[in-house]
């Protein structure tokens, strides 16, 4: 390895990959163009939310609240954006060989139990779900994108159903 130190352009950075083949330099180049995004996130906002699922179970948690309050129709298409948030953890606990839903359940009433927004899924299997505990965070403006992408997205089908629905005459 060559450290090059002391330069007096200190803003350039240059970075050499090597690998046992070009996927797996690929890949480097994409967790460090991750990485650098992250930074990039931190800089514009440098407020942090909690990961491992606490943060989208926690807001699940608050639309379902919210839509019990609603005594409309529109009650139903708040408790879907609700479920929906909930598949991020489920995906998590799926990933991990866990049983999905009981995974979730457990999380989701120790959050409410316990007033604990930051309870996620132990996707390290320590036994702790507290992710402030295990320093597993996200970039708020990286969560803030990812809800409102989805939800745009969801918006754009809905659109499209209305336009055209299924056994109309083409």
């Amino acid at each position: 390895m060559m450290v090059i130190e002391d330069c007096k352009n200190t803003r350039a950075v240059t970075l050499f990959l090597r690998g046992s083949n070009t996927m797996i330099v690929q890949e480097a180049k994409r967790s460090i163009w991750d990485a650098m995004c992250v930074i990039r996130n931190l800089v514009r906002d440098n407020r942090i939310v909690y990961g491992g699922g606490s943060n989208e179970i926690s807001c699940a948690v608050a639309v379902s609240a919210a839509a019990d309050k609603v005594p409309s129709i529109e009650q139903y298409a708040m408790r879907a954006f609700a479920d929906a948030l909930e598949s991020v953890p489920m995906a998590l606990a799926r990933i991990q060989d866990f049983a999905p839903f009981a995974t979730l359940a457990e999380v989701k009433s120790r959050q409410i139990k316990e007033n604990n927004p930051r309870l996620g899924i132990d996707c390290m299997d320590n036994g702790e779900n507290d992710m402030k505990e295990q320093h597993v965070i996200e970039t708020l403006i990286g969560k803030k994108q990812q809800i409102m992408l989805a939800t745009q997205l969801v918006r754009m089908i809905l659109k499209i159903d209305d336009v055209r629905s299924p056994g109309e005459d083409q």
